[in-house]
């Protein structure tokens, strides 16, 4: 019993041509959960807002596209690989989101307690469904009432203005199909082929996550391998102590021996008169003459 449940094949065709120019400008399955969202939201205002013939159109094209975000943004996830954890978390949280908020726009409409019944029982048939996905059953989706029979239960109310019948059957029928769904999650996690392919995706789930966990570590461990390495200029002397080269013995030598003046040799004072000096070399060396030297010259000359 997958009431209109079984036309998702058909929608989803459909909406292949989307589904590939949206993979080809590479946009986020959860960009598409989150439209889904605002949908639902713009249906619900529609709903509280707008009178009852008018508010028919606007609620059916903005559910319309609601089921199709709903539609794509699995579909993409698994067309590009970027099917996650996480994201199929936000997935059920979107969905609900909602669902909830559709609901909550027949507030103006009906009296509080029984909006808040119906939204309550709209709840149940996902939760039986993740119930039995987590125990190891196939998800099972579909039923009398399920999410697209409440979408057009919904434009039915906006088209009439019946809100009070329009949440009693809701309420009823989401009853009806999370107990239909109970029963058979019940069954078939009666089977043994059951028991063995939960095991078995248990396993594939913990061997892929351990891998990809192992993945991150190493490439990691290599991150900070490639940071501790300190970069080596080629060509240059080392800087270390004991491998710095001294200077050898016969340079040194070589240096300490050459005289070194710290200051200019002082000028010769002109003012006194020369002498000749001696002739080395074919150069004169000439000396300042000193008062002795001046008075000794002229008494042996006298």
């Amino acid at each position: 019993m997958n009431g209109l449940y079984a036309l998702k094949p058909w929608y989803a065709d459909r909406l292949s041509g989307l589904r590939r120019a949206l993979a080809a400008r590479q946009v986020s399955p959860d960009t598409l959960t989150a439209a889904g969202v605002v949908c639902a939201a713009g249906a619900a205002a529609a709903l509280a807002w707008l009178p009852t013939p008018s508010a028919a159109l606007p609620v059916a094209v903005l559910l319309a596209g609601r089921l199709a975000f709903a539609n794509l943004d699995g579909a993409l996830a698994r067309d590009t690989g970027r099917t996650t954890r996480r994201g199929a978390l936000l997935n059920e949280l979107g969905d609900r989101a909602a669902d909830l908020l559709v609901i909550a726009g027949l507030l103006p409409l009906a009296p509080l307690w029984l909006v808040a019944a119906a939204a309550f029982a709209a709840t149940l048939p996902s939760w039986v469904s993740l119930a039995g996905a987590a125990a190891g059953a196939p998800r099972r989706n579909g039923g009398p009432v399920g999410k697209t029979e409440r979408c057009l239960l919904a434009v039915v109310a906006a088209a009439s203005g019946w809100a009070v019948p329009v949440l009693a059957v809701v309420a009823a029928g989401s009853a009806v199909t999370a107990v239909v769904r109970a029963v058979w999650v019940w069954r078939a996690l009666g089977k043994p082929e059951t028991a063995v392919a939960a095991v078995a995706a248990v396993a594939i789930e913990w061997a892929v996550t351990t891998e990809r966990d192992m993945a991150t570590e190493r490439g990691m461990a290599t991150e900070k391998a490639v940071a501790s390495e300190k970069p080596v200029v080629r060509g240059a002397e080392p800087t270390s102590p004991a491998t710095r080269r001294r200077p050898s013995p016969s340079r040194s030598r070589s240096r300490s021996s050459s005289p070194r003046f710290s200051s200019p040799p002082s000028e010769p004072d002109r003012s006194l008169p020369l002498d000749p000096g001696e002739v080395s070399g074919g150069i004169t060396h000439t000396r300042p003459q000193s008062p002795v030297d001046r008075g000794t010259q002229l008494r042996g000359t006298r």
